[in-house]
C-alpha cells in the first residue's frame, strides 16, 4: 500500500497498549498551565546541552508515527518522558503507568533509529506540581528491544490503519462528488454556501449573519464537506448551543448521505461516519456509581472490551445517541466513554459548544494532540459570548460547604473546619450585599487548596464510597480554584450575601477572548453563523476573533411588505413602569386579535411580568385562548406548549424573551401570524451587570452597549424571527416600548424590516404616559 497513515505516538499507544479498567477516580489533575510549568521546571533543572521537545518520526508498514519527546541528554544517552501530577503517586492506576512506559519506549525506538544509537536509558519522570518533587523511574534498553516494542504496537494498529486509509479514500471521493440534495438553493442560501466554501478553501474565519428560514444548516454543511477533500481536512465539527441544533445537523447530513445510495445495508461500508456527542448525565447508565472498575460494571474491563465495540460502531453510518447506546449495551461498555473514543474515528462530529471552546474541550484536545486539520461550524453563534463566559466562570456557595461538612467523614474534619473558619472571616469583612475584590483572600485560598487536596486523597483511598453531596462540593471547589489560577482583568472575583449570613464566592468571566484565541487558531477554518450578529464588532472583540476574520451579511429572502411592524411609542416597559404598562399592552394585544384572529406569541422580560399581563389579558378577553410558559418547564411541557400552534387554531402563547420559545422553533404559515415583544430585552440592572459594564468600559469602551444594549436586542431579533419563516408568510410584530424609536436601537434591527413602522393604536397612546424610568 503506497498511502501512509500518520498517527501520533500517544494515539498509537492508547489504541494498542491501553487495557484493563476505565479508572476516573476523582483526582485533582494538573491544569494545562500547571503541566506546561512542570515541563518548564524540569527543563530548567537540566544541563544546557539537554534537548527539549525533540521532534521524532518513523515508519512501519503503512504507518508514519510521529511525536515530540520531552527531554534528551545526548551525553548520557538518556531520554526522559515528563508527567505532572498532584497527590500520592502510589495511587496511580497500573494501566496508566503502563501506558506512559509504552509512550516512552516508542519515543526511544524512534530516537535510536534516527540517531543510530545501540542502547538508551529511559526515564519516566513524575513531577508533583504542588511540591515540585520529582519521582524518577529508569530502565535501560537496547535499540533492538525498543524496536521490538515499537513493531508490536504498530502491528496491533496496522490492520485498523489500513481500514481507515480505505475509509478516508472512500469518504473523500464521496465528499468531492457530493450533490446538493434539493433541486435548487433557497434565496440567500447560495450566497451563504459560497462564502462558507471560500472560507474553507482559504483557511479563514467567517462571521456570517444570515436570516432565519434560508436553510443555514444545509447552507454551511454542504460547502464544508465539498471543500474538505480539497483541503485535506481530517474532521468537520458542527457545534450548537441546544439539542435542536444538533438534530438539524443530523437530519441535514442524512439527506446528504442519501445522495450516495442505500445506507446501513448488510455488507455496506459507511460513506462517512457521523457521531453525536451528548452530555454525560444523558448518556450515563449508572449515575449512582463512580467511573472506575471497583464501582461501575461498565468501567470494569472497559479497555479490554473496547476494541470489539469500536469495530462494530465504525460500521455504522450515523452514531447518534441511541445507536451508541445500543452498541455499548451489546459489548457491556460505558456509552459515554465509548462516544469519547469514537470521536477519534468519526468524520463529522455533532455536539455542544464546550467540546471545542471549554477548558477541557475533547475535540480541541484531540485536534492538538493528533495534529488534525479541522473545520468548525458554530450554529446560532450569538449564544457563544454568554456560553463562553459560563465555561470560564465558577462559583461556590457557603451553604454547599455546610452541607458537605455535615456528611464528611471524620478524616476530613480538620481541613473542612479550616475552610469553614476562613470563610466566616471573609463573610464578616463584607458589609454590603455585593462586593467585587481585586484579589482573592489569601487565608481562604490556602484553606480551600488544602481541602481540595484532602478530598481528592479521600476519594482515592475510598473508591467505592460515592456521596453525591461530597463529590458535588469537591468538583465545585476544584472548578473555582482553577478559575482563580487564571484570574485576571478578563474576570471578576466577587462575594454575594444571600440576605442572611451566607455568602457565595464567584470568579465571573467578563471577556472570553483571552481563553478563546487559541481555539480559533487551532481550526483550519471556522464559520460562526446566526440570524443575529449585529454589530459584528461586538462578537469580534468579545470572542477574540482573528483580525483576518471575514464578515458577511447574507441578504434576506423576505420582503418588507411581509411584516407589519407596529411601535407603541408611549409604552414604557422599564422596571419602574411595568405595572402601569400592563393595561396598555393588554389593549394592544386585544385590538390586534380582533383585527386578525389567529396564533400569536407574546414575549416578556420576566416570568413575573408575563404572569401579571397574562392574568389581566385573560380577565379582559376571556374568549381568547391563552397558554403560558412556566419556570422550569420539562421537555414534554414545552412540546405541549408548541402543539397549540396548529393551523386553524387561535390564541396567544405567553413566553419569556430569551427562553425556550424565543429561538430555535419553526412555526411557519398560519401556525404563527404575529408576536408582541413587551421589553427591550436589556439585562437586569444589578451590581453584577454594573460590574460587567464598568469592566467592559475599561477594557473595550462602550460598556453600556456591550453589557446591556447589544445582548438585549439580539434576544428581540431572535424572538421576532419566529414570525416570518418562509417567503410566503405574512405577519405583524408589535414592539411595545418607546425606546424602539431611538436611532441606536433601530440600527440594530434587521435591515429588511420596513423602513418606517406603523403607530400603535391610538387608545394606547392616551392610556400610558411617557413615564421616565431606568434606561
Amino acid at each position: 500500500m503506497n498511502a501512509r497513515y500518520t498517527v501520533a505516538v500517544r494515539a498509537l499507544c492508547e489504541f494498542s497498549a491501553k487495557e484493563g479498567d476505565l479508572d476516573l477516580r476523582f483526582t485533582p489533575a494538573p491544569t494545562a498551565q500547571e503541566g506546561i510549568e512542570g515541563h518548564q521546571l524540569l527543563a530548567a533543572r537540566r544541563p544546557a546541552h539537554v534537548e527539549t521537545e525533540v521532534a521524532l518520526s518513523g515508519t512501519h508498514g503503512p504507518l508514519r508515527v510521529r511525536g515530540r519527546a520531552d527531554l534528551y541528554d545526548p551525553l548520557a544517552q538518556r531520554l526522559e518522558e515528563v508527567k505532572t501530577h498532584k497527590g500520592d503517586l502510589a495511587r496511580q492506576a497500573a494501566n496508566q503507568r503502563a501506558l506512559h512506559w509504552a509512550q516512552l519506549k516508542v519515543y526511544g525506538a524512534l530516537l535510536c533509529a534516527e540517531r543510530g544509537l545501540a542502547e538508551l536509558e529511559l526515564a519516566l519522570v513524575y513531577v508533583n506540581v504542588q511540591t515540585q518533587v520529582e519521582t524518577v523511574l529508569t530502565v535501560r534498553h537496547s535499540a533492538a528491544e525498543l524496536q521490538a516494542v515499537f513493531a508490536a504496537l504498530c502491528d496491533r494498529f496496522q490492520a485498523w490503519a489500513e481500514q481507515e486509509l480505505a475509509h478516508r479514500a472512500r469518504r473523500d471521493a464521496a465528499w468531492a462528488e457530493l450533490a446538493f440534495p434539493h433541486p435548487d438553493f433557497r434565496a440567500g442560501q447560495r450566497d451563504l454556501a459560497e462564502a462558507v466554501y471560500r472560507t474553507a478553501m482559504g483557511a479563514r474565519v467567517l462571521l456570517a449573519q444570515a436570516p432565519t428560514g434560508i436553510g443555514k444548516t444545509m447552507g454551511t454543511l454542504f460547502p464544508v464537506l465539498k471543500a474538505a477533500p480539497r483541503q485535506g481536512l481530517d474532521k468537520v465539527f458542527c457545534l450548537s448551543a441546544k439539542s435542536t441544533g444538533r438534530a438539524l445537523v443530523l437530519a441535514a447530513q442524512q439527506r446528504l448521505q442519501g445522495t450516495q445510495g442505500p445506507q446501513d445495508q448488510p455488507g455496506t461500508q459507511p460513506v462517512w461516519r457521523t457521531l453525536e456527542l451528548v452530555a454525560r448525565d444523558k448518556a450515563c447508565v449508572h449515575p449512582d456509581r463512580a467511573c472506575h472498575g471497583e464501582s461501575c460494571p461498565l468501567a470494569q474491563g472497559f479497555y479490554d472490551r473496547l476494541p470489539a465495540a469500536r469495530a462494530e460502531a465504525v460500521q455504522r453510518h450515523v452514531l447518534d445517541h441511541a445507536t451508541v447506546a445500543e452498541v455499548a449495551q451489546a459489548h457491556t461498555v460505558c456509552p459515554y466513554y465509548l462516544s469519547q473514543e469514537l470521536a477519534r474515528w468519526a468524520d463529522l462530529v455533532v455536539g455542544d459548544y464546550h467540546y471545542w471552546f471549554d477548558e477541557h474541550a475533547l475535540l480541541y484536545a484531540h485536534t492538538q494532540a493528533q495534529d488534525w486539520r479541522v473545520a468548525v461550524l458554530v450554529d446560532e453563534a450569538h449564544n457563544l459570548v454568554e456560553r463562553a463566559r459560563q465555561m470560564y466562570t465558577a462559583e461556590l456557595a457557603q451553604v454547599q460547604l455546610r452541607g458537605a461538612r455535615r456528611v464528611a467523614p471524620s478524616a476530613l474534619k480538620r481541613p473542612f473546619d479550616r475552610l469553614h473558619r476562613a470563610w466566616l472571616a471573609v463573610s464578616r469583612e463584607q458589609t454590603t450585599p455585593y462586593t467585587a475584590l481585586d484579589t482573592v483572600p489569601e487565608a481562604w485560598l490556602a484553606a480551600a487548596q488544602g481541602l481540595s487536596l484532602a478530598l481528592s486523597q479521600h476519594a482515592i483511598d475510598h473508591p467505592t464510597e460515592v456521596d453525591p453531596i461530597l463529590q458535588g462540593f469537591a468538583l465545585s471547589l476544584l472548578q473555582l480554584l482553577r478559575r482563580i489560577e487564571t484570574f485576571g482583568p478578563h474576570s471578576l472575583f466577587d462575594i454575594q450575601h444571600d440576605g442572611h449570613k451566607d455568602t457565595t464566592l464567584s470568579v465571573r468571566n467578563v471577556l472570553p477572548a483571552p481563553f478563546l484565541d487559541t481555539r480559533f487558531a487551532a481550526a483550519h477554518a471556522m464559520v460562526l453563523f446566526s440570524a443575529t450578529l449585529q454589530p459584528p464588532a461586538y462578537h469580534q472583540r468579545l470572542l477574540g476573533l482573528p483580525a483576518r476574520t471575514v464578515q458577511q451579511e447574507v441578504a434576506s429572502p423576505f420582503r418588507a411588505e411581509q411584516l407589519q411592524v407596529c411601535l407603541a411609542r408611549h409604552v414604557s416597559t422599564r422596571w419602574a413602569d411595568r405595572r402601569a404598562s400592563a393595561p396598555a399592552i393588554v389593549e394592544v394585544m386585544a385590538q390586534q386579535f380582533v383585527q386578525r384572529p389567529g396564533l400569536y406569541l407574546a414575549f416578556f422580560s420576566s416570568h413575573d411580568y408575563l404572569q401579571d399581563v397574562a392574568a389581566q389579558f385573560e380577565a379582559a378577553c376571556p374568549q381568547v385562548p391563552v397558554w403560558r410558559q412556566t419556570r422550569g418547564m420539562r421537555e414534554a411541557e414545552q412540546r405541549a406548549f408548541l402543539a397549540r400552534f396548529e393551523p386553524g387554531a387561535q390564541g396567544i402563547g405567553f413566553a419569556v424573551l430569551g427562553g425556550a420559545f424565543a429561538e430555535g422553533i419553526d412555526l411557519p404559515g398560519e401556525r404563527l401570524i404575529g408576536a408582541f415583544i413587551a421589553t427591550l430585552g436589556l439585562p437586569q440592572v444589578n451590581p453584577v451587570t454594573e460590574q460587567f459594564r464598568q469592566r467592559l468600559q475599561s477594557l473595550l469602551g462602550a460598556g453600556y452597549d456591550y453589557a446591556y444594549l447589544y445582548p438585549g436586542l439580539q434576544k428581540v431579533v431572535q424572538a421576532a424571527g419566529r414570525v416570518i419563516r418562509t417567503p410566503h408568510d405574512a405577519g405583524v410584530l408589535h414592539l411595545l416600548d418607546d425606546r424602539y424609536a431611538r436611532h441606536e436601537v433601530q440600527r440594530l434591527l434587521p435591515s429588511w424590516w420596513p423602513a418606517s413602522v406603523s403607530p400603535a393604536v391610538s387608545s394606547v397612546v392616551s392610556s400610558v404616559g411617557d413615564t421616565p424610568g431606568v434606561q
